[in-house]
């Protein structure tokens, strides 16, 4: 067990979560009210929009309207999703505005990978050299490294470590060979499998095989092990997470309608602020993003700190009393 971390990086993804799952197509003035709220909060990385084929994601259809939109606030790391050259090229068109870096993915479950991307294992590896290379000729860095399914799959079952771990290896031998500066691996939970014991084996395998790296935990609350997988990966060390506001998003490829999306944002600050691990954010500013999310979404969202609320104001009426 590592010591605790100082403080602690959060990946926003809220925006880029939610829009791509949602039912009901959601205004674009919407979209970009949520960035600015998140803006204000003090994260300093947000996610704010999918360039992906509107045919496959139609709530992602407005992605340069939304980029167009927002305003920026000095400090703020703002970045996209894309998964192709035509993606890419997208994406270009905004990087004043947006932080543009690349990723080599991978997937602990050949299954998922196959229901997700239509490729086994070798056709990943295929891919992702193709995806260098357009990266390369863009002059786009490829910095980090995320397993997909890294926990467990809905179509083939438990991921056990040593399976996830040679996963990893191969992607990372993928990284080695092609001299990728690779700074952070990302483990990613992606159907909800993950629980503390799973977090604190792997966590513990990949840190002894990679010591060098700095490791991100991306996790769903499908049956809301994520905070518990998230004090799990803190006692180990894992000092970056991503999550998204108010618990919004989900996978929609994971088969699994209904299911609970990312560890939410302001549950997570929460949890560090409890740990005395700093975070950087104002988690009442936050509850009012999180307010402003369920609102847009029009349904109530699972963050229980949408309706508990935080600790401070009951802490501040007990010391007045």
């Amino acid at each position: 067990m590592s010591d605790l971390p100082k403080s602690v990086d959060i990946a926003e993804e809220g925006p880029r979560e939610a829009f791509q799952i949602e039912p009901g197509p959601i205004p674009t003035e919407r979209k970009i009210a949520l960035i600015d709220a998140l803006s204000a909060t003090g994260l300093k990385h947000i996610q704010v929009a999918s360039f992906v084929n509107p045919k496959m994601v139609p709530g992602w259809a407005d992605a340069e309207q939304v980029v167009a939109g927002f305003t920026p606030r000095e400090g703020v790391k703002y970045n996209a999703l894309w998964f192709n050259p035509a993606g890419l090229q997208r994406v270009l068109a905004f990087k004043d505005r947006l932080s543009v870096f690349g990723s080599v993915t991978f997937t602990g479950s050949e299954a998922f990978a196959q229901r997700n991307l239509n490729r086994d294992h070798d056709g990943q590896l295929e891919a992702m050299r193709k995806h260098v290379a357009a990266h390369q000729a863009a002059g786009v860095p490829v910095t980090r490294v995320s397993l997909q399914a890294a926990f467990g799959c809905n179509f083939s079952g438990d991921v056990p470590a040593a399976q996830a771990l040679a996963a990893l290896g191969r992607i990372m031998g993928l990284a080695r060979e092609l001299d990728l500066p690779i700074e952070k691996i990302s483990l990613a939970d992606s159907m909800g499998w993950a629980t503390p014991v799973r977090v604190e084996r792997l966590v513990g395998e990949v840190l002894a095989k990679y010591p060098e790296q700095r490791l991100s935990l991306h996790l769903h609350d499908t049956r809301g092990m994520a905070i518990s997988c998230a004090v799990a990966g803190l006692r180990m060390g894992v000092s970056a997470f991503d999550a998204a506001v108010g618990g919004l998003g989900g996978c929609p490829f994971a088969a699994h309608p209904g299911a609970a999306g990312n560890i939410a944002t302001e549950e997570l600050v929460f949890l560090c602020e409890e740990m005395g691990i700093e975070t950087g954010v104002d988690l009442g500013k936050l509850l009012d993003a999180a307010a402003l999310a369920q609102d847009i979404v029009g349904h109530p969202l699972p963050s229980a700190m949408i309706r508990g609320g935080a600790l401070s104001p009951y802490r501040e009426k007990a010391m007045a009393a």
